[in-house]
């Protein structure tokens, strides 16, 4: 039996963990160090300015090596032979590529120009402004990916789904998210500095991919499941533990700027908590206009409404640099990534009675 088949025809293992202990406390992990890197580059500036003076080719190496430690052990959950089950819940993937490559990288620009460019103009850098509004968007132009089978199978998800859905968003991602990018860029009135936005997708999709797909394919046809689930279960720690020390770096970097207006990431957090809801929400009443099962509709909305936070940081760095603003918008994802998902988890849960209850 082909992987592909066995990735259709039985339960998968990513979407069959429960959230892990680290995963469950994202937020305060990420919190403590917010706090540890502000301090740290408020107390040792010289440091951390060598250390974002590290570039090639405006790729920023320390933060390069970690980006690529928290993406490729996510990437080798993706079974990418799944797509072949795509045609099973066609209405459900078609409402999701929709929501995803559609409706949140534009309604995030929406948001952004809104929020930041005026609500919210008069209280954040005016040197900045442009920044944010680019980190917003690369945050909302990547859908998630490993996150996604844990909020997945917290809200009983139908796991061949999610994992087909993933898969083939990953596919799209290669090929759209540096046009996706540039096209709200430049309708953005920002200066789209495309070979960076190229190497940025070479660097943190293409190759990661590449990657991820040979190990998995050498491991899975040397040990089977059995030893890629080991092998993920050693690299999760590694790939939280990277997460981690790029916060303390970005905000090292940052820590100036947070420390002289704290209510920078408040604000940046508004447009990114609507545009979770309003996708959320929107995914979840197409699914069920159109009859899908809940167990399907349910990670729909989630997959349409999370974003693959690593890849926007990565890209933001690299397009823009460590002490951006677009860097620091990308972070503030990560912040509110595992509390607002949650909601969205038990939003779903508790509607299923209703959701099932479908007026003549």
């Amino acid at each position: 039996m082909s992987e592909a088949t066995t990735a259709i025809d039985a339960t998968p293992p990513p979407a069959t963990a429960r959230i892990g202990f680290f995963e469950r406390y994202l937020t305060l992990w990420v919190a403590l160090c917010i706090v540890a890197g502000t301090l740290l580059g408020h107390a040792l500036p010289g440091r951390f300015e060598a250390m974002g003076q590290m570039e090639i080719a405006k790729v920023n190496l320390p933060v390069a090596g970690l980006i690529w430690l928290m993406i490729i052990p996510m990437l080798l959950k993706i079974d990418f032979g799944a797509m072949a089950g795509v045609r099973r819940q066609w209405k459900g993937i078609g409402v999701t590529l929709v929501i995803n490559w559609a409706v949140k990288p534009f309604s995030m620009a929406l948001l952004g120009w809104m929020f930041i460019r005026h609500v919210f103009a008069a209280w954040l850098p005016a040197d900045q402004l442009d920044s944010y509004v680019a980190g917003l968007i690369l945050l909302a132009a990547a859908p998630c990916t490993a996150m996604v089978f844990v909020w997945s199978n917290l809200c009983g998800g139908e796991p061949n789904f999610t994992l087909s859905q993933v898969a083939v968003n990953d596919a799209i991602m290669v090929v759209a998210f540096a046009p996706i990018v540039g096209l709200l860029l430049g309708i953005s009135a920002i200066t789209v500095p495309w070979n960076t936005l190229v190497l940025s997708v070479v660097l943190y999709i293409v190759v990661p991919v590449l990657i991820s797909v040979i190990v998995r394919r050498l491991v899975l046809s040397h040990g089977g499941q059995i030893a890629l689930g080991r092998l993920l279960a050693r690299l999760g720690p590694i790939s939280l533990g990277a997460l981690l020390l790029t916060l303390v770096l970005l905000f090292g970097f940052q820590g100036q700027q947070i420390l002289a207006q704290p209510l920078i990431i408040a604000m940046l957090a508004v447009p990114i908590l609507i545009q979770v809801y309003f996708n959320s929400g929107l995914a979840y009443l197409l699914n069920r206009q159109l009859g899908v099962p809940h167990c399907v509709a349910a990670p729909s909305a989630l997959i349409g409404a999370s974003n693959f936070f690593e890849l926007a940081v990565a890209t933001a760095v690299g397009l823009f640099g460590v002490h951006s603003g677009a860097a620091l918008a990308t972070v503030v994802g990560v912040l509110i990534e595992v509390p607002v998902m949650l909601s969205v988890v038990r939003i779903v849960t508790v509607s299923k009675h209703w959701y099932e209850t479908r007026t003549a």
